[in-house]
């Protein structure tokens, strides 16, 4: 069983993670990365990271 660091509540399913986006930068060919954490949604402590693919037209309105 994986808990949290922080506060010892169990992560057991998808609902007891909470995925944030963090910060975006353009890249070639209108394209940006997203990069978020991975917190615990009982007490909000970061618990991972990383980045995920990118946003089509580099996040434009």
């Amino acid at each position: 069983m994986v808990h949290c660091p922080d506060c010892e509540t169990a992560l057991e399913t998808a609902d007891d993670i909470e995925f944030v986006e963090v910060d975006s930068a353009v890249g070639f060919i209108k394209a940006s990365k997203r990069f978020y954490t991975a917190n615990c949604a009982a007490c909000g402590v970061t618990i991972g990271s990383g980045v995920a693919g990118a946003k089509s037209n580099g996040g434009a309105a």
